[in-house]
């Protein structure tokens, strides 16, 4: 189910963003074709809330009520935030603070949840992964994102040495794309 949704998003969220650039470059050029592609960037956009309203609404009403593991309850809040975050990418306002406001709770909620997980567990990196994204990307809090992933990627890299192969594996993948994104977020922070 999950992965699906994703799918689905995946393709909208990279939809938005081409339309979003190719908008951008035709304002600048003074484009006959504006209207046609703020139609177009509105339809994906209205596609986008809709399902993500449709994956909150399955979250709230019944994965999260009734997840009773650890790691379930962990992934669906982190879940929950994420859907919150890519609704926070295009919605404007009052409708955009409220997302966002709500990425926040889920986020939070989700790593109080974690905090019963081993700090190499792959959903709780993945949750802290996903949350330093959210600061950096929406809320443009680069330090806040850089010291959250840090910190999870230092208590890992002290806990690694005794995991299974498989574990290993899962964990060791989603720390590498926490160091890419602290490599990449200091060399941002460098620059200005």
């Amino acid at each position: 189910m999950s992965v699906a949704y994703k799918n689905s998003v995946s393709s909208r969220r990279a939809a938005w963003r081409t339309i979003s650039a190719i908008q951008n470059k035709e304002e600048y050029k003074g484009s006959k074709y504006l209207e046609l592609i703020k139609s177009y960037r509105k339809k994906i956009e209205e596609e986008l809330e809709n399902i993500c309203f449709d994956v909150l609404a399955l979250l709230n009403e019944s994965l999260i009520p009734n997840a009773r593991a650890v790691d379930a309850k962990v992934f669906y809040l982190k879940m929950r935030g994420d859907y919150y975050r890519y609704l926070g990418e295009f919605l404007g306002g009052d409708k955009q603070q409220n997302v966002i406001h709500n990425a926040l709770d889920s986020y939070e909620a989700a790593c109080k949840e974690a905090e019963n997980l081993k700090s190499t567990h792959p959903i709780r990196l993945s949750l802290v992964l996903n949350q330093s994204v959210f600061y950096y990307e929406i809320i443009g809090e680069v330090n806040i994102a850089c010291k959250k992933a840090k910190a999870a990627f230092d208590n890992a890299i002290a806990d690694l040495d005794g995991l299974e192969e498989d574990e290993y594996r899962d964990s060791a993948t989603i720390m590498q794309l926490l160091r890419d994104n602290l490599t990449l977020w200091m060399s941002d922070m460098n620059d200005v």
